[in-house]
């Protein structure tokens, strides 16, 4: 049917509207880039990376305070890879979001708790970076005098019980929540099955291995590599599936 002037403007306007974009595009894949670098901080050279153990031993409490009393915070504060996993985390969020947009449509409600276990689990997570950057960073503040009683007292702040283990299990909820919203991807269309295995496989590693650098570099390499073919669905203009609606001249509802 013919569109009058009134209604190519309504009609333009609407398609403009369907030609945003999808948020996330390229800026999605910052976080696992980040996290990469803050794992690599955590891994110290090519023999350390190839030593694989299957569960996480705590470095000697007295190698770690020496070390940092006697640093006395001199190195710059982003050297330390928890302040830079610390300030990475808005981006987890952003991820978190994005996953949801793509898989919302296809599984409303699965989509919705995912995001929410995401963004709980990525509070927590907030809690675990701040707590290790105030350890590190307090520790560096301490006086060479108080040695044996900084060592003692990190020894009991790190210990595997109470408060600490809390935190920690809390915060790998934000992985946990991530690679379910990565399983919620399969079947989705437009989305390749490997990518939803991928991102859940990464997370699946991070979460089993909490604490290895080196199983969670190849966590978040997975996810990675998982978060690049969506790029392009994050990018491309969404497509609405109804009729373009328009108005026209005489103010009825015309269909074009």
């Amino acid at each position: 049917m013919l569109i009058g002037s009134g209604e190519i403007i309504v009609a333009m306007q609407s398609h403009t509207k369907q030609l945003r974009g999808r948020p996330g595009s390229y800026v999605v894949i910052l976080f696992p880039c980040l996290f990469i670098i803050v794992l690599l901080m955590h891994v110290r050279g090519a023999a350390d990376f190839f030593r694989f153990k299957w569960h996480y031993v705590p470095p000697d409490p007295e190698q770690t305070v020496s070390a940092l009393v006697r640093a006395q915070n001199h190195g710059w504060i982003f050297r330390d890879p928890h302040i830079l996993g610390y300030l990475s985390l808005p981006l987890l969020l952003f991820c978190a979001v994005a996953l949801y947009r793509v898989s919302r449509d296809a599984r409303p409600r699965s989509s919705t708790l995912g995001l929410v276990v995401t963004g709980s689990g990525t509070i927590y997570l907030g809690g675990f970076f701040g707590m290790w950057t105030a350890f590190y960073r307090g520790l560096g503040a301490v006086d060479p005098r108080y040695l044996e009683g900084a060592i003692a007292t990190f020894r009991g702040m790190t210990a595997p019980a109470g408060a600490y283990l809390m935190t920690t299990i809390l915060a790998k909820m934000s992985f946990i929540g991530l690679g379910a919203q990565g399983l919620m991807l399969w079947g989705v269309s437009g989305v390749p099955r490997r990518a939803a295995l991928l991102i859940a496989l990464g997370c699946f590693l991070v979460v089993a291995f909490w604490g290895l650098g080196n199983w969670m570099l190849i966590g978040i390499t997975l996810m990675l590599v998982g978060f690049l073919p969506l790029v392009p669905l994050w990018s491309e203009p969404r497509r609405s599936d109804k009729p373009l609606r328009t108005l026209d001249s005489n103010r009825k509802d015309g269909i074009s």
